[in-house]
């Protein structure tokens, strides 16, 4: 049975219903498809929990795709392959997961919540385990050009939703102090003016665009969202 709270009591099951008109419809896309093409280089049988997986997209896809151990866990939602829990003090085992993703959910808490996630993670993931996390960048390149003209960032979304919004430097210390050599960076949405714009307006028919940016200039200090994979420090 499936419940559901917060923004998915409000919006519905909004990342299986992609609105090809929302503003994050190419970047979601994109992360999708790097977060996969790294896990079809994994084991079937790894051990892989979805941390803040929301509706267990890509559980239900992992799943379909002969994974045999996969598990979601969201605050706000629950079903067949996503359990109810608080990200922040799980009930896991220590070192139980060989695979442990954090997609666009640390942005959504505190900084104190940040480093406690994160230490979380740390604990019940395996010594050779992998963290893949995805987090939206404070210090875009769209950004850094509004707060040199205009003397205000822009932010990734509005403070209430993403209060723990920070620079990738700022994520880049933080995951290296909890614990986490960080092996790959991949960078999505070079934020560049006008081009911008064109894009978060018009979301869908510029996709090809999109994707030329990210193939060709998408330097992980100017985009809009980084993908790190992580292993523990040893």
């Amino acid at each position: 049975m499936e419940t559901k709270n917060g923004e998915y009591k409000k919006r519905g099951d909004y990342h299986k219903k992609l609105d090809p008109h929302w503003s994050y419809y190419p970047t979601y896309l994109a992360k999708k498809k790097f977060v996969f093409n790294l896990l079809k280089k994994e084991s079937k049988n790894s051990q892989i929990l979805d941390m803040g997986c929301g509706e267990g997209v890509f559980v239900e896809e992992l799943v379909s795709q002969g994974f045999k151990n996969v598990l979601g866990i969201d605050l706000n939602y629950s079903s067949e392959l996503v359990k109810k829990e608080n990200i922040l003090e799980t009930s896991f085992s220590p070192k139980q997961f060989d695979i442990i993703l954090l997609l666009d959910v640390i942005e959504h808490m505190s900084f104190r919540e940040q480093e406690k996630a994160l230490k979380e993670i740390k604990r019940i993931l395996k010594n050779d385990g992998k963290l893949i996390i995805s987090i939206p960048n404070l210090a875009h390149f769209y950004s850094r050009i509004s707060f040199l003209l205009k003397g205000s960032l822009k932010r990734t979304a509005n403070i209430k939703k993403h209060p723990g919004d920070r620079p990738i430097g700022e994520y880049l210390q933080l995951l290296d102090n909890v614990g986490f050599q960080i092996k790959k960076i991949k960078g999505l949405f070079p934020t560049y003016p006008f081009l911008y714009n064109i894009i978060i307006t018009f979301p869908a028919k510029t996709l090809w665009l999109y994707n030329f940016l990210n193939k060709t200039v998408a330097f992980p200090n100017f985009c809009f969202l980084n993908i790190f994979v992580c292993n523990k420090k040893k």
